[in-house]
């Protein structure tokens, strides 16, 4: 473990305008680049701070109800802490506001040929009670993705589609326009299927299965499907944290982010809280006026678990000039699964699985990352951009992205165990989403590695922005 302590940098702060906007702050002295920022940035970082963070997190959790949600004291303490530690190191530290749904269930039923069969009603679907046949669709990489795929639907039926590429959302809605009444997507892993439609109109009644139970539904087309769901959604309001150098070229700008919100079910320490505190110890070691070519942005993101909209919102709100001004987008979302993989995301879709290749400069993020866990011994692999956390709005914006992940419910593989250590044929992080992602559930080793990691990159991209074109 690290055990550096304080930042890099003690020179004095100057008023960073328009950070919560995106908008470049005004001209200043910049301090000459530092070429050994990136191997003190690693050597300062902490993975011990990170988990006192996390520490605090649970506790924030603990006093407000078991959770850090949207909507809740919980999510309010929580920016209230990350801000308050960004601004006692000097950081100027915007909360800026938007309003989001919330979400919740009164009741979820699915039955096939009479049949209860085990499902999970996906965020921000409407109610429904409909009863008709079953449609299955091609159970592919990309089904239900495009309207193409619903060729045929009965109107009215319940369509059973599989998970993968395009958001749930997307899923919905074609089958909406497709004329179907319901539809039930398949994971394509066991255990508990959470998803959002997100903020989407225009979706159909929308349920989750595991994978086996899809596997089980695609064999019984035309069978009698019954889909119950009472669900409501209401407004609320939620904020992100945001802060930024005052150091540093203000036209290319590095970005790292996390989400900062937990599921109701449970205090949210892995996801996020792991992120979340990687981020606020490598921002912390930085300080607010480094030694750096290019400016460094810093955020936490609200209400990612219903649908990205905190990151969502904030990438809408920028000027095109402003977004031009983000380099590249480095994403923290869960790096200290209990029984962990290392999944940096594939920028340059070398492992030809789901989605394609990020926009231009993400190979060289990729690569960066990868260096990067290469340098702490551990070699890194490939993830999809699968549009699950909060680069997706990055990446719609045509900003290079990359980030870790050291997974959530789905299923290390035997030979990732022999590779990396841990169980095989075990979820990597099986309290996702639970009561149980405590702080109990967090892997050590696995968060020192990555506050190493992200710092090496952070402390890099500073620097230099080699392979990183710019964009017109």
């Amino acid at each position: 473990m690290r055990a550096g302590r304080g930042g890099l940098a003690a020179i004095a702060v100057l008023l960073l305008a328009g950070c919560g906007t995106g908008a470049a702050p005004a001209a200043q002295a910049v301090p000459t680049p530092d070429p050994t920022l990136a191997a003190r940035l690693v050597a300062t970082a902490s993975g011990d701070r990170a988990f006192a963070h996390l520490d605090r997190l649970q506790a924030i959790a603990t006093a407000n109800g078991g959770n850090r949600a949207l909507g809740t004291p919980g999510y309010d303490a929580s920016v209230e802490y990350v801000a308050g530690a960004l601004r006692e190191a000097g950081f100027t530290v915007d909360t800026p506001s938007f309003d989001v749904r919330s979400f919740a269930v009164q009741d979820q039923r699915l039955t096939v040929g009479g049949a209860p069969v085990e499902a999970t009603a996906m965020g921000f679907s409407p109610s429904g009670n409909v009863t008709a046949p079953l449609h299955v669709l091609a159970m592919d990489a990309t089904s239900g993705c495009e309207a193409a795929d619903f060729a045929g639907t009965p109107a009215g039926a319940v369509v059973l589609a599989k998970r993968g590429t395009c958001p749930f959302g997307v899923k919905s809605q074609n089958a909406k326009t497709a004329g179907a009444a319901g539809l039930i997507v398949a994971n394509t892993e066991e255990g508990p299927f959470d998803g959002t439609l997100g903020d989407l109109p225009d979706t159909v009644p929308t349920t989750g299965v595991s994978s086996s139970v899809g596997d089980a539904l695609a064999a019984k087309p035309g069978a009698v499907v019954t889909l119950v769901l009472a669900t409501t959604t209401q407004e609320a309001t939620s904020r992100n944290v945001v802060a930024q150098t005052t150091t540093g070229d203000p036209a290319r700008v590095v970005m790292a982010g996390a989400h900062l919100d937990s599921v109701p079910e449970g205090p949210g320490i892995n996801d996020n809280g792991t992120g979340t505190a990687a981020l606020l110890d490598v921002a912390l070691a930085l300080g607010p006026a480094p030694a750096s070519q290019n400016a460094v942005r810093f955020a936490w993101w609200g209400a990612e678990e219903v649908g990205l909209v905190g990151s969502t919102r904030y990438v809408e709100a920028l000027s095109p000039e402003d977004a031009k001004r983000i380099a590249l987008y480095l994403n923290l979302d869960m790096v200290g699964s209990p029984n962990p993989g290392y999944l940096v995301y594939d920028g340059d879709d070398s492992d030809r699985v789901g989605a394609g290749p990020g926009p231009a400069g993400s190979a060289a993020v990729e690569q960066v990352l990868t260096e990067q866990l290469a340098a702490v011994g551990v070699q890194g692999s490939g993830t999809d951009f699968d549009g699950r956390s909060d680069y997706g709005p990055f990446i719609e914006a045509g900003i290079p992205s990359g980030g870790l992940f050291t997974g959530a419910e789905e299923t290390k593989t035997a030979e990732q165990a022999t590779q990396w250590g841990g169980q095989g044929g075990a979820p990597y992080d099986g309290c996702y989403h639970r009561a149980c992602d405590t702080v109990a559930n967090v892997d050590r080793v696995a968060l020192d590695r990555n506050v190493d990691a992200l710092a090496g990159t952070v402390g890099r991209f500073a620097l230099t922005l080699s392979g990183v074109p710019g964009r017109q």
